[in-house]
């Protein structure tokens, strides 16, 4: 059955009943970006809500939305993150009770969370080793039980609690005396920017809004060019909180349909660029952010010819839309974000089998702050030369230009290791 679209009134009586559980998120002048970029820019902190991010406002409205039958037979739902968490918030406020579905990787941190979030209202169940396993035993259980499935995106209802974030922001945005020139959200499933351009399209009409995606995972941009939903071949999880496969058909007919309203563009975000500001959002303005959460403010670091140029001395509001990241996740996140900068670089490195091999590649090749951060070597004695795997950490991305040139000067045979690589996976594992 073909749902409706929700309208700016919906996204209204969405706000009225998550106003006494979810209090409203900061709108809040980020210095630092805004010094970098030449733009006036906000943030909004959908990191600083109970459950460290939006997901909980559509997840409260569909329960709030339930029928009292449909309640007693409660709700259930797949997810391997945030999604989890804002049912299990929702439940416990609502008191329904949810039988979420967690597949076996979901980190421990995350499942003792959702479990806590929802307290006597909710059981976790671990099911399969990924998404997928998890999501068909919740339809199963759904089937078996007639509980309610809470889509993490294409749901009218979720659409219409997630636009409350735009509401917010132009609420907030007037009683400071301004209105935005432009807004940069973050796209995984569409449900965020469905529901805000629901807002926008209605009542900040030809407003400027930057769809940012992972570049790994651009549903959203597939879908607008093949003119409906399609499914990615391949989709990079790094950005696990906006690495969808496919966006919802809900979602996607509230985009093309609202979009139509404003000054829409589509900005494709590398995963290593977000990175980059992951760890400066952490290290310079104390904010955690997991990658989907920087996955905004990092569009704003691409360059200006790009989807996301804005005009400079433009007011443009970010979403930082979560703040759920794992902290064993930060050495990753440092080796993305150096690769990106140029700061590292991975080669194949052919050396003799002999004494003094290796102290002429420091000598002759290696440069003076060059740093070894990875050697790989197996010697074989059946072989007069032995491969090598080398990592280098440079202290400007201009010094590769002389590290190269020593190399082809020197007697071993070099190959440098590109990103796209399937070996920079090993690399980077």
């Amino acid at each position: 059955m073909t749902q409706t679209l929700p309208t700016a009134a919906d996204v209204d009586r969405a706000a009225a009943l998550l106003g006494p559980v979810i209090p409203p998120t900061p709108l809040q002048r980020a210095d630092r970006l805004s010094a970098l970029t030449g733009l006036e820019v906000w943030l909004k902190r959908e990191d600083l809500t109970p459950v460290r991010s939006y997901k909980a406002r559509g997840a409260y409205t569909v329960l709030a939305g339930l029928t009292e039958e449909e309640r007693s037979r409660g709700v259930t739902c797949a997810s391997a993150g945030n999604h989890a968490q804002g049912v299990a918030f929702a439940c416990a406020r609502a008191g329904v009770h949810a039988t979420i579905f967690l597949p076996r990787t979901t980190p421990r941190q995350k499942r003792d969370r959702v479990a806590a979030l929802g307290g006597d209202q909710v059981e976790v169940v671990i099911a399969g080793e990924a998404y997928d396993d998890a999501a068909v035993a919740a339809a199963d259980f759904a089937a078996a039980s007639g509980a309610t499935v809470v889509p993490a995106f294409d749901h009218a209802g979720i659409v219409a609690g997630q636009g409350t974030v735009a509401a917010e922001i132009l609420a907030q945005s007037a009683e400071l005396g301004w209105q935005p020139d432009a807004l940069v959200l973050p796209v995984g499933g569409a449900g965020l920017i469905a529901g805000c351009l629901t807002v926008l399209g209605e009542r900040l009409p030809g407003v400027r809004v930057v769809a940012a995606e992972p570049a790994g995972a651009a549903s959203l941009a597939a879908a607008l060019d093949a003119g409906g939903p399609v499914e990615l071949d391949t989709v990079d999880p790094f950005v696990d909180g906006a690495a969808v496969r496919r966006v919802g058909d809900l979602t996607y007919r509230a985009v093309a349909e609202a979009g139509a309203l404003v000054d829409l563009s589509i900005a494709a975000v590398p995963e290593g660029l977000i990175c980059v500001e992951m760890l400066d959002l952490y290290q310079v303005d104390g904010i955690i952010a997991e990658p989907a959460g920087a996955l905004a403010p990092a569009a704003l670091r691409l360059p200006a010819d790009s989807p996301a140029g804005l005009a400079p001395g433009s007011r443009v509001v970010v979403v930082v839309s979560g703040g759920n990241n794992d902290v064993s996740r930060y050495a990753d996140i440092v080796e993305r974000a150096l690769v990106h900068e140029g700061l590292k670089h991975y080669f194949l490195v052919e050396f003799p089998q002999e004494p003094g091999a290796l102290r002429r590649f420091l000598d002759d090749v290696l440069g003076p702050d060059d740093d070894i951060t990875l050697f790989e070597y197996t010697k074989r004695n059946s072989r007069e030369t032995g491969p090598a795997l080398v990592g280098i950490e440079m202290q400007s991305p201009d010094d590769l230009a002389g590290l190269l040139a020593r190399m082809a000067e020197s007697r071993l045979r070099v190959e440098k290791v590109p990103p796209d690589s399937p070996l920079f996976g090993f690399v980077l594992s």
